[in-house]
């Protein structure tokens, strides 16, 4: 496989704040089209590899590549810019705004202007994010409703959708299904797949592996800032990422030590 297929590159990145190696040596490869979980427990490093791929955090040694050229983002909106968007488990929704406002919230369509006072055109915002949600299988009963009224799940769609219709090539999914039901887990789970099939690039931030393994096509797996490896899901079974998660060989030596203890 050329380094073309590969539309971001992390190599052998480490972040460090003071004395805390919070990443060390994480090298991840993500393909055009493909869903990539990134799998971990609390503590694992995810949340600081989420925001050195979004631009948060400058990595402190180790290249970061994005269509085989070196980057190194100043903000967040650089990366949002060429198109690696992220969406965190806050999602960045106002839930007293409408539907409409809040999918266009930063990129308002204008339909006129008083003065130095832009107008929003809310009846085409309205309508183009009921035809870009219906397009991915979200139907909302009226998009001048408050966002607040939505279920946990139509919200992380709305994200996602919004995300994609302003032209993420990649994109950066913080633990989507954490506060989830199964219904909205399935809902969200469906939503990556669709993304996928337009071609769009998926990273899953997850630490439940009951939801990676039936959407992902591969798997890394961290561990206190490090990566336990990259696997493809053909080379790797469900249990067997549960028990590197796990821990297995930490666990297999803890119980061994607890069966010598007396009590």
């Amino acid at each position: 496989m050329s380094a073309n297929d590969y539309i971001l590159e992390l190599d052998r990145v480490s972040k460090i704040f003071g004395s805390v190696i919070a990443l060390q040596d994480v090298t991840l490869q993500l393909r055009r089209g493909e869903v990539h979980c990134l799998l971990g427990d609390n503590g694992a490093g995810k949340s600081t590899l989420i925001k050195t791929l979004a631009g948060v955090h400058k990595p402190t040694r180790g290249e970061y590549r994005v269509d085989s050229q070196p980057v190194r983002f100043d903000s967040p909106k650089e990366a949002l810019d060429i198109g690696i968007a992220t969406v965190y488990q806050d999602l960045a929704l106002v839930p007293l705004m409408s539907v409409a406002r809040n999918f266009f919230m930063g990129r308002e369509p204008i339909k006129k202007w008083l003065g130095f006072l832009p107008v929003m055109d809310i009846e085409l915002a309205a309508e183009v994010s009921s035809q870009k949600l219906a397009e991915m299988g979200i139907h909302v009963r009226d998009p001048h409703q408050a966002i607040g009224t939505m279920s946990g799940g139509e919200k992380q769609c709305l994200a996602i959708a919004r995300a994609i219709h302003f032209g993420a090539r990649v994109l950066i999914l913080d633990e989507p299904t954490a506060a989830l039901g199964v219904k909205q887990s399935f809902n969200v789970l469906r939503l990556i797949d669709r993304a996928r099939a337009k071609g769009i690039s998926v990273i899953f931030i997850t630490h439940n592996v009951n939801h990676a393994y039936p959407i992902g096509d591969s798997f890394t797996l961290l561990n206190r800032g490090k990566s336990l490896g990259t696997y493809a899901k053909s080379a790797i079974s469900k249990d067997e990422v549960l028990d590197m998660m796990a821990g297995g060989a930490e666990m297999q030596k803890l119980m061994a030590e607890l069966q010598g203890v007396t009590i």
